[in-house]
């Protein structure tokens, strides 16, 4: 018996080494589902178009964020970048030691595992995380044992917005384009209402679909490896892009058009079987509505590959056994882009979108380098100053955004007809609205945490995602989500946002601070004298706060008070002594507040030096300083 048992165990675990799938991922950058297979009448997609012949194709994809470094922090650990604190663009996050990229958990399981680019996930990653990043040695070819299972991601930069916007970018990434695969810009006809139509815009549109062709023709070549070595049928495939098209109203933005993606699974015939990991799933040419969010990607790989989920991970698995209930809903946030904050909140449904907007009083398209670098952000500029853009275009340059946003998606794709005050969409509006908050209090969204504050609490608690899971932050959570709602309430909630700027916890004196800047900049005349009086009052009191985050704020409260006096030094001091994210904070104020802060001009000159040991050596603070003397001065100066 002895004997016949070491005979057959070898077997055995062979057996089980080699019929666990092989997993690729093919991922892209920037790009909505502009897919033939999506129906797109001017794609030129061929590979794509027949892996989704052969596999599932997802119409109700999602990422949890409008910008690529969030989703990408979201998608490594299957958690919200909101919960991690790796939701504001280029920050660098501490993560507890439990939380870990799930290619760790491949790895232990005898996956070999490698990403041929693009790691930058707004956090350190263990060293285990892959066998291979980045260059040539990132792929399976390089496993030492053939028989190895792999995880195997490659990434194609080449559609990223850069190859739109720079001329030498496009032209090098399309180089390899024959003529019938080229586009007529003329010609095409999907160009969405809310950009002119004009012959600058409509070429940034062509280079889009040029763009992704290219992608499509690298993708097929990775495929066609796959079939050159005898993997294709031993190898789930996935295609999916990190959010949508890198143009204006798209990427950085909450809507369909920055992140509904194309996502596409093929599953081969030997792993669809009642013994498979997908039985039943995966048959070719099927096309589902299935909600899934981008932060399901990880752990279904690791259902797929037999292995336990975390407790700890958010996202859920949409392919494998034992699903349960599926998704009906997925979230998404934006927060900080560069060098702007806007926090905006999102909750979509199979038809209908909630958006909540924190920060009403920041303009749509706040200016920002990167994007204000694209020519169909320029002609929208030019256009807006001509005062020639159609109502569909120029309702972004309003001076303020609405609370709450609420769209039926099928009756209206491009979400231009904001229905939160129709009073036939009504229960949809709270019903979206109680999820929103639900999300906000149960992940413990850090995004109504300030940066500064989060800095602060990191270094004391050694991790950010600690900082709303420490005692008593059951309730610390709602009188956040509560305070960071009443911000943008209006002069109704004036008199509870004064009484706020006493609480206990910074980051809620920190909104009701703002609160109070909000209902003053309004000048609403059903705020009486004495509230404004009370208001002043409180805010001066509070320019001694030990947070500085709360001191900004108020001094901001003060100045839309009119009362600047002795808010500008606060400002000034920050600007020079803060934490880099405090700098950042005191010269966006300084920038919003416009002709009060002249008699401060040159005091916020030191805002222009770059700092050493910041973040890209602060040049988010230098960019927003540089453009606030540019209004006022008149001038046109330029910062990296």
């Amino acid at each position: 018996m002895a004997i016949g048992l070491l005979v057959v165990l070898p077997h055995t675990v062979l057996a089980e080494k080699t019929s666990k799938p092989n997993i690729v991922w093919i991922s892209c950058e920037d790009i909505s589902p502009h897919l033939g297979c999506y129906g797109d009448p001017h794609a030129i997609t061929p590979h794509l178009d027949q892996l989704a012949r052969e596999g599932v194709r997802y119409t109700h994809a999602f990422t949890t964020a409008g910008v690529c470094a969030p989703c990408r922090s979201g998608i490594i650990t299957g958690m919200y970048q909101t919960t991690l604190g790796t939701h504001h663009m280029r920050c660098t996050a501490t993560l507890p030691d439990f939380i870990k990229p799930f290619p760790v958990y491949l790895r232990r399981a005898g996956y070999y595992c490698t990403n041929r680019s693009k790691t930058d996930y707004q956090f350190r990653h263990p060293r285990e995380t892959w066998d291979a990043a980045k260059g040539k040695a990132a792929h399976w070819r390089k496993r030492p044992d053939k028989d190895q299972p792999f995880f195997a991601v490659f990434n194609f930069t080449g559609c990223h917005e850069s190859g739109i916007a720079r001329a030498e970018k496009y032209r090098s990434v399309t180089r390899g384009l024959k003529p019938e695969q080229r586009q007529d810009a003329a010609r095409l006809t999907t160009l969405p209402p809310y950009y002119p139509d004009t012959a600058v815009v409509r070429e940034d549109w062509k280079r889009n679909y040029e763009l992704i062709t290219a992608m499509d023709t690298w993708a097929g070549k990775l495929i066609q490896e796959l079939k050159d070595d005898g993997l294709y049928e031993n190898t789930i495939i996935f295609f999916w892009s990190d959010h949508g098209i890198g143009l204006p109203r798209a990427k950085r933005w909450l809507y369909d058009s920055g992140t509904h993606i194309p996502l596409i699974v093929r599953i081969p015939e030997q792993y669809r079987g009642a013994g498979g990991p997908a039985p039943g799933q995966g048959r070719p040419g099927t096309v589902t509505d299935q909600m899934v969010s981008s932060i399901d990607l990880g752990p279904t790989v690791l259902k797929l590959a037999g292995l336990k989920i975390p407790d700890h991970v958010q996202g859920q698995p949409f392919l494998g056994h034992d699903l349960g209930q599926l998704r009906k809903y997925v979230f998404g946030a934006r927060d900080r882009m560069d060098e702007r904050y806007d926090i905006i909140r999102m909750v979509r449904g199979k038809r209908y979108k909630y958006i909540r907007n924190y920060e009403p009083l920041k303009t749509f398209y706040q200016y920002m380098n990167t994007p204000e670098k694209g020519a169909t952000m320029r002609e929208l500029r030019r256009l807006h100053k001509a005062g020639t853009l159609s109502p569909e275009a120029e309702r972004f340059f309003a001076s303020r955004k609405p609370v709450e946003e609420l769209y039926d998606c099928q009756a209206d794709p491009h979400e231009l007809n904001n229905l939160a005050g129709d009073k036939e969409h009504h229960c949809h509006l709270v019903g979206m609205r109680a999820k929103h908050l639900k999300w906000v209090r149960d992940t413990g969204d850090l995004g109504l945490v300030p940066e500064g504050i989060i800095t602060e609490r990191t270094r004391q608690l050694g991790n950010s995602y600690a900082i709303l899971r420490q005692e008593g932050a059951k309730e610390t959570n709602r009188l956040l989500a509560k305070t960071a709602a009443r911000a943008s309430s209006g002069h109704k909630a004036f008199a509870e946002l004064i009484d706020g700027l006493a609480a206990p916890d910074a980051a809620v004196r920190y909104w009701a601070a703002t609160g109070v800047g909000n209902v003053a900049a309004g000048k609403s005349r059903a705020v009486s004298g004495t509230l404004k009086i009370k208001a002043r009052e409180a805010a001066e009191r509070g320019l001694d706060d030990k947070s500085a985050s709360v001191r900004i704020a108020l001094a901001r409260a003060l100045c839309h008070l009119e009362h600047p006096e002795k808010a500008l030094p606060v400002l000034i001091n920050e600007l020079k002594t803060g934490n880099q994210w405090e700098r950042l904070q005191a010269a966006i104020v300084l920038d919003e507040i416009d002709e009060q802060a002249r008699p401060v001009l040159e005091q916020m000159r030191v805002g222009l030096e770059f700092q050493e040991g910041f973040n890209a050596r602060g040049k988010y603070r230098v960019r927003v300083m540089n453009r606030a003397l540019n209004q006022l001065e008149g001038t046109n100066r330029t910062v990296q």
